[in-house]
């Protein structure tokens, strides 16, 4: 309903998947005249372009883990001014992304009476399913109270109901990530030789590792590895690179802004991931008609791709199973050919209009 007020609630805006996606649906709904602001818990660059009618409000200016009484303090002061900005904004919904921003929103928003929906956006075994018995008891009670709990793969429900008190729960709300459209389609040279893709974070979960493995297996003289993305596991992924005399065939290649020419280039993207939360890598792989390979993770994976019609999933840490399924593909025209097509399919039922509709319909529900 345009001129309505909706505020996002997130840590921040630096580049990751549920930044990417926040990021995303505000800019939609900011185009649908709806008054958009951002908070975020904590203050850092921008990792992705926002509309200039889109307000961004930091809480904090955190650089680094305190010690206890600061983070009471850093605590006292995040729920004190999210308390003076909700009460001076008046949105007509908030909605938070992540477990950290769903808690202080529930807090503020419950003390406020205002409504708000959360939304997890990773497994909860490295959340909620980890907390004490005194956090997630308030994550329960906040969970409860919300508008809706939105999740985008069904696998994250499910896992959130292993703890009791959340099987019981039943404003579950699943939405999908919407394929995120770059601002050129163009296409353009991005390396000199073929090369199988794979584009994420590089830390642990992402199993870059096991991906560099499997293609060390390959033993195809004409084909590369690429690897776009930046993290804490570089120097291991060099070091295993080195060990295994790929350093003229593995090619850490960064961060990168301009991913579709990647996409556009790529014989094969693979997702060698060990968990995931709905990876938009992937969908953003298949939307571009690239082949596509997925190890069967928790979550999402296996809730995009149809195996053999759209893609191939690989059963989670078989690297055997995985350097054989980029083999069939790379050899197998007419299979890369037909999955890449099919897999195009995505853009219909993952577009920003369709999604944004899905989170419209959930925000102005009474």
């Amino acid at each position: 309903m345009p001129g309505l007020k909706l505020v996002f609630v997130i840590y921040t805006l630096q580049k990751g998947g549920a930044e990417r996606v926040l990021s995303t649906l505000s800019n939609s709904f900011s185009e649908r005249a709806y008054d958009v602001v951002i908070i975020c818990m904590n203050d850092a660059a921008h990792g992705y372009p926002l509309s200039e009618n889109i307000r961004v409000v930091s809480l904090l200016n955190r650089k680094r883990n305190e010690h206890l009484f600061r983070r009471i303090k850093y605590g006292v002061i995040t729920c004190l001014r999210m308390v003076k900005i909700l009460m001076k904004e008046k949105p007509h919904c908030v909605i938070s992304f992540m477990t950290s921003a769903n808690l202080w929103t529930g807090i503020t928003c419950n003390l406020l009476k205002i409504p708000y929906i959360v939304s997890e956006r990773t497994t909860p075994n490295h959340t909620i399913n980890r907390f004490n018995y005194f956090l997630k008891w308030l994550s329960y009670l906040i969970y409860r109270k919300s508008k809706a709990i939105v999740i985008p793969a069904k696998g994250i429900e499910d896992c959130l109901k292993r703890n009791e008190a959340f099987s019981h729960l039943n404003n579950y709300n699943i939405i999908k990530n919407p394929v995120y459209v770059f601002k050129s389609s163009s296409h353009k040279i991005v390396h000199h030789r073929k090369f199988v893709l794979a584009v994420g974070r590089l830390s642990y979960e992402k199993g870059f590792d096991r991906l560099i493995e499997a293609f060390s297996k390959v033993r195809i003289k004409n084909i590369d590895l690429l690897i776009v993305g930046q993290g804490i596991e570089k120097q291991n992924l060099e070091n295993l690179i080195h060990k295994l005399r790929l350093d003229d065939r593995v090619i850490l290649a960064g961060a990168k802004d301009d991913l579709q020419h990647y996409y556009n280039q790529a014989e094969l993207f693979v997702l060698p991931s060990r968990n995931e939360g709905y990876p938009n890598a992937l969908i953003e792989a298949m939307s571009a008609g690239c082949a596509c390979v997925a190890m069967d993770c928790e979550f999402g994976p296996s809730e995009i791709i149809e195996h053999g019609i759209n893609g191939v999933l690989v059963e989670n840490g078989n690297i055997s199973m995985l350097t054989k399924s980029i083999f069939n593909i790379l050899f197998n025209v007419g299979l890369k050919h037909r999955l890449g097509n099919n897999a195009k399919a995505i853009n219909k039922t993952n577009s920003l209009d369709v999604i944004s509709d899905m989170w419209e319909e959930l925000i102005l529900a009474k």
